[in-house]
């Protein structure tokens, strides 16, 4: 395996890190070219990298448009390697809790620039992997729920999923063998996000925060808007297809491994909500 990935984000590290064990050639592609990466502006060493690579994973989140794609796209294009790209069950928008696979439409929802990205790497021949929620050691509700961050907001009837981080890279690496397409991983159990904080609390032995309705929380838009939208993801297909099985398959399993195996007391920057496209 020669394989190429775009952002050392959470997942991005993480991918990086857990495919290192194998007998594989990994580059990776960032910015400015910190932790030994290759820095995006190096177009002759990128595009090098993208012609021999066996495996291109992108993990980089759209702004306006995607910049892998406004930067690569024709090399993309011509690549012989197989094409995975992170993209967002928010690509979605609001289902009002019901169930949406893959056959489900996309672009309605308020991450528009996302939803063409993802559109933009199927078109590509793509392994797209639609993630919600991720958490996992260091970036889950228990760092925030032991710092005293953690808020509990009272939306009646909205739920989300969510999905480990170690179920995603499982995931990916079980894609390397899949047709092309889109895939949703997602956890079994969407549950309200009040919920999962009154358990990350319960885990460490401390007092939930109090419920407070959306209207009285004290939230930035973005999070605001993370709460406009009420959906369940179906995983039926990854299942079937990639013949992938979440490890973690709802968050008490998750965040009871989390809780035995790291300190709570561990700091992230990083948000743990399904807002976030830190991937």
């Amino acid at each position: 395996m020669r394989l190429l990935i775009f952002g050392l984000g959470y997942t991005g590290t993480a991918l990086a890190q857990h495919l290192a064990q194998r007998d594989s050639r990994i580059a990776t592609v960032t910015r400015e070219g910190r932790d030994d990466s290759i820095a995006f502006a190096d177009t002759d060493r990128v595009a090098f990298e993208i012609a021999h690579a066996t495996h291109i994973v992108s993990t980089v989140a759209p702004d306006e448009t995607d910049p892998i794609l406004a930067a690569y796209g024709p090399q993309l294009a011509t690549a012989r390697g197989w094409l995975g790209y992170l993209s967002s069950t928010g690509v979605y928008g609001d289902t009002r809790g019901a169930w949406v696979d893959e056959t489900a439409p996309t672009g309605t929802g308020r991450r528009a620039a996302r939803a063409e990205a993802d559109a933009a790497w199927l078109a590509l021949g793509a392994r797209v992997f639609r993630l919600p929620g991720i958490y996992g050691p260091g970036r889950s509700p228990l760092e925030r729920a032991a710092r005293g961050e953690a808020a509990r907001i009272l939306v009646p009837g909205q739920v989300f999923s969510r999905i480990h981080l170690a179920d995603i890279l499982s995931g990916i690496t079980a894609g390397f063998d899949a047709p092309r397409g889109a895939y949703n991983l997602a956890d079994d159990l969407p549950a309200p996000q009040s919920h999962v904080v009154a358990y990350a609390c319960a885990l460490l032995g401390i007092a939930p925060p109090p419920l407070v309705p959306l209207e009285a929380a004290n939230l930035s838009p973005q999070a605001r808007a993370f709460y406009s939208e009420n959906r369940r993801v179906a995983n039926g297909k990854a299942k079937r297809v990639l013949r992938w099985r979440p490890l973690f398959p709802d968050y008490r399993l998750g965040l009871r491994a989390l809780s035995a195996s790291t300190s709570p007391t561990i700091t992230s920057t990083a948000p743990d909500t399904a807002s976030s496209d830190q991937r």
